[in-house]
């Protein structure tokens, strides 16, 4: 209950006040948001294959994010744009854990359908 209060607390707070980031700082926030949503999916892929273990979420979740800044500070410090490599290859990923949890979600409902499917509703 507490996650979700929060959770809908952050959204609030981020809707509503007035915060601009830097557009200097843009492209590393953008690299890092897209790091944090392929750790949270590729969470839920793990919770789904009963395989979820919490130090490497958060281990992860920080791991990623940081490569990310870093890979693309590095690529801004040498003259290569690495932003676009890191968009692709974090968008594939999060692609890929969307298609496994549609998968999961449409087997589970395929069998919700197969087990109504005989069964009169009076």
């Amino acid at each position: 209950m507490i996650y979700i209060v929060a959770g809908l607390l952050g959204i609030l707070l981020g809707v509503f006040m007035d915060y601009t980031i830097p557009a200097v700082y843009s492209a590393y926030v953008g690299v890092a948001i897209l790091a944090g949503l392929d750790t949270v999916f590729g969470g839920f892929v793990a919770i789904i294959a009963k395989k979820f273990n919490m130090k490497i979420f958060v281990s992860g979740l920080f791991g990623n994010g940081i490569l990310a800044v870093v890979l693309v500070l590095i690529g801004k410090l040498i003259g290569i744009d690495l932003t676009l490599a890191a968009v692709v290859v974090f968008g594939t990923r999060i692609s890929g854990n969307l298609a496994t949890l549609r998968r999961f979600g449409l087997g589970k409902a395929e069998e919700a359908y197969k087990g109504y499917r005989g069964k009169r509703i009076n």
